[in-house]
């Protein structure tokens, strides 16, 4: 049986690992400078009069209404009232957050059983615009409302849209976070 010399062998690895470090860090990363504000703007929120966690219900529709390629219906308004703000003036918008339902296109994921529907939002504060979540704040397309003796009131509506047409029959629900943007 032939005898290895061990100690050779760690030592040869230690030269090697001594040496990789001795040429320094790779350079593969940089820093990430994190910059916010947090501002004393507060209001009472509430959707549809629900509180600040609200239901919309779209209505049950056929899906033969959405077999066509970027067909929408049975959009279903419902407002974001806020009261109680302080301070009591100043302009307000909806940031829709993205999260694990914000599809590329700007839609809503679709989590029941239909297929080919997603959930888009339309803003109606100022004039009818399709609410892009997928992008950031300022870029969505949410307009901003004034904020008057401490009260605003912005004004959205939810609704089916089949971006490739061909919807089948099913459920449809989504779920979306949004926060109020103070100016």
């Amino acid at each position: 049986m032939k005898k290895i010399a061990l100690p050779m062998i760690v030592a040869a690895m230690g030269l090697a690992a001594s040496a990789a470090h001795a040429a320094g860090p790779a350079s593969n990363g940089g820093i990430v400078t994190i910059n916010g504000e947090l501002i004393a703007n507060t209001c009472d929120v509430s959707g549809n009069g629900q509180g600040n966690n609200f239901t919309v219900t779209l209505p049950t529709l056929s899906a033969s209404e959405l077999s066509a390629a970027g067909s929408v219906a049975g959009s279903t308004g419902f407002n974001i009232a806020l009261t109680n703000c302080t301070p009591d003036a100043g302009n307000v918008h909806t940031f829709w957050e993205y999260g694990a339902n914000t599809l590329s296109d700007g839609n809503l994921l679709n989590n029941g059983t239909a297929t080919k529907v997603e959930v888009q939002l339309v803003d109606y504060n100022g004039g009818m615009k399709v609410i892009d979540v997928s992008k950031g704040d300022g870029a969505q397309n949410s307009q901003s409302v004034a904020i008057a003796s401490g009260k605003a009131n912005l004004q959205y509506a939810a609704q089916y849209i089949s971006p490739t047409g061909g919807a089948s029959a099913g459920s449809v629900t989504t779920n979306v976070t949004y926060s109020m943007a103070y100016q």
